[in-house]
């Protein structure tokens, strides 16, 4: 299997190097946390993920993901290398969004300039900016997952179900990660859970590279628009956290190796360190 290990499960967040973030990075590396996958929206620059860094101790950080489009291959490998000498094995870049007309030309064009990215302690034409196995793609379709599993150490898809996960895993092979970033919502009550869910969801059906994944994992136009429970109910584990552990082990079962887990609680505000606590002891234990 791959040589990367982030544990069982981590985290997905939106962390922008504010003194909040910090101290929430700080939180979910003392509950035990291995991992921590930094939404690209909320990350205001590379330099955020030096600040991360240097404010733990231990805990991984993977970009879920750095847009090709905003970052050159030169910055990417740069920020790599500083994190490689300084905090070895902690940082990896996870890529992605490429959104013109031609996204695995673009991204293999990505690829191949990072590969001709010196280190910073590498003569130029003497190695790669980043190594093949501390790069990760955000992967959905099957030619995604092939230029995953044939030029980075594997991938990191939102939004998919257990079963599509042993189909991705399948593309990816036995010796690539699969790391599967879910939806959780700490709620019993059906009608609340759901509609928390429902609300992050509605946006995704409208970006044509989801709204194809979703039709590939057997979703229809009707389920797109009207987003019912069944689909709620495949695409975001809520209940206690017992509940939502037996949800998302479910992807473990089917071939992932990590599960980052998305908490979301309908509000917009700080970090959901409650309920990463809440949830630590179901998950790490």
């Amino acid at each position: 299997m791959t040589s990367l290990d982030f544990g069982a499960f981590g985290i997905t967040t939106g962390l922008d190097g504010s003194p909040h973030s910090l101290e929430a990075a700080v939180a979910a590396e003392e509950l035990g946390y291995p991992a921590i996958w930094l939404s690209g929206g909320p990350l205001p620059g590379l330099p955020t993920i030096h600040d991360l860094v240097d404010a733990t101790s231990s805990i991984k950080f993977v970009t879920g993901i750095l847009a090709v489009d905003t970052y050159s291959a030169a910055e990417v490998a740069s920020t790599y290398a500083d994190l490689a000498a300084t905090a070895p094995g902690r940082f990896t870049a996870g890529l992605g969004g490429a959104h013109g007309p031609h996204p695995i030309a673009t991204l293999n064009t990505f690829l191949d300039q990072l590969d001709g990215v010196p280190g910073e302690a590498t003569p130029a034409g003497a190695g790669v900016g980043v190594p093949v196995e501390h790069r990760l793609l955000a992967a959905l379709g099957p030619r995604m997952l092939e230029l995953a599993r044939d030029r980075t150490a594997g991938a990191y898809p939102f939004l998919i179900t257990p079963k599509y996960t042993a189909e991705a895993r399948q593309v990816l092979g036995p010796d690539k990660l699969l790391a599967v970033s879910h939806l959780v919502v700490l709620e019993t009550d059906p009608e609340r859970a759901r509609a928390i869910a429902r609300d992050t969801i509605s946006f995704f059906p409208q970006l044509p590279g989801y709204a194809a994944s979703l039709k590939r994992q057997g979703f229809t136009d009707a389920d797109l628009k009207d987003l019912p429970d069944h689909l709620i109910d495949s695409l975001a584990a809520w209940g206690t956290p017992t509940q939502i552990a037996d949800k998302l082990h479910q992807h473990h079962t089917a071939g992932a190796n990590h599960v980052a887990i998305n908490v979301i609680t309908g509000v917009t505000g700080p970090q959901p360190i409650e309920e990463w606590r809440a949830l630590a002891t179901a998950l790490l234990s």
